[in-house]
């Protein structure tokens, strides 16, 4: 049966070889889907695939407005990442090139522009989160995130725009890390997590360089992985010494690199990545900044679909005000509290 990608469900199998548009082979014949690989799809602007035939369910479901997501947004985040990976190779020399605002602004602004009008931020993570390239759509989500983030603390839309535009480079010095250590598939050893630590300093220079008039930017590069507990790098500030807008970014990148898929982990599912962020902001991570993130996420996973470890698949019903992490799910015909049901555990949430 010919299916639209936000039809498909976990389980489904493939009757053929899926290509995107542009020819590029996406999921092979015979493939038992997972929620990831609908993600894929999606991600890949396919729109139609062929399924095995399967009896409808009650439960069926089609997100509003996701299709309206990936149209208008996935075309602003694939240039956002090129934009991203036009800077790399221009400032990766010895005597790299500068980077200049106007540029940055052409490239990030369209995006943030779809992020004003969308309501549900969990739906444009999800539909713009892959494995590919996973260095440049990073810069992009922390960006993304940085700016959502900016505006539900209070700031104003021109300040929420610079910390976005802080977020979307603050991992600029990684252009003078080796891509092998960047992109290995494994683990880091001691001594190449040491070189990957170097990025903030470079960072900063490359920043302080290219935009003199944007202080701003290059401390963020700087201090992105500095913790409130004197626990981060490469200065090991505490407190107050870290800037507000580092602070900001921090949340931004905690988070998105926890949610990516990496070639040796698995992603993790959305609410149990707030769980940990919860938990970080007893030490490391500024609370106030946390806790409006979680406050302002959680409303958005109401009505999303979700797969359980034991295969099960439910929908998010309602948000559980004593345990926001172990929300009231339906599955088939039955309303589930999870804060009493520890035994299912979520494996996905996807749109």
């Amino acid at each position: 049966m010919r299916v639209h990608v936000y039809d498909l469900q976990v389980g489904d199998r493939l009757l053929h070889d899926v290509f995107n548009p542009y020819g590029l082979y996406v999921l092979p014949k015979n493939k038992i889907l997972t929620a990831e690989d609908i993600v894929k799809l999606r991600n890949h602007r396919i729109e139609y695939v062929e399924i095995d035939y399967r009896e409808p369910q009650e439960d069926d479901y089609t997100p509003p407005q996701a299709r309206q997501i990936v149209e208008e947004a996935g075309p602003r985040f694939e240039s956002a990442v090129k934009g991203m990976k036009d800077y790399y190779l221009r400032v990766s020399g010895e005597n790299g090139g500068s980077i200049g605002e106007e540029e940055v602004t052409g490239h990030f602004d369209p995006l943030i522009e779809n992020l004003r009008k969308e309501s549900d931020f969990v739906s444009v993570l999800l539909l713009l989160n892959t494995q590919d390239e996973y260095t440049f759509q990073h810069s992009v989500q922390v960006g993304m995130i940085s700016y959502t983030l900016a505006r539900w603390l209070g700031k104003e839309e021109e300040e929420a725009r610079l910390i976005a535009k802080a977020g979307y480079l603050h991992d600029i010095g990684k252009s003078k890390i080796d891509p092998a250590i960047l992109n290995k598939p494994a683990s880091l050893t001691e001594e190449e997590f040491e070189l990957v630590k170097t990025h903030t300093v470079h960072g900063y220079h490359i920043l302080n360089r290219s935009m003199p008039e944007r202080p701003e930017f290059g401390l963020v590069a700087l201090q992105h992985h500095e913790r409130l507990d004197g626990s981060g790098y490469p200065q090991g500030l505490r407190g107050d010494a870290i800037h507000p807008y580092a602070r900001i970014v921090a949340v931004a990148d905690v988070y998105s690199a926890m949610i990516s898929p990496r070639a040796y982990r698995k992603k993790r599912d959305l609410l149990d990545v707030l769980q940990e962020l919860q938990r970080l902001s007893f030490s490391e991570l500024d609370p106030v900044v946390v806790h409006t993130f979680i406050n302002n996420m959680i409303p958005n996973f109401i009505g999303k679909r979700i797969l359980f470890k034991n295969g099960q698949t439910g929908t998010i019903i309602m948000n559980n005000p004593h345990d926001p992490f172990r929300p009231l799910v339906k599955i088939k015909n039955e309303f589930i509290d999870l804060s009493r049901r520890k035994d299912l555990v979520i494996e996905t949430i996807f749109v």
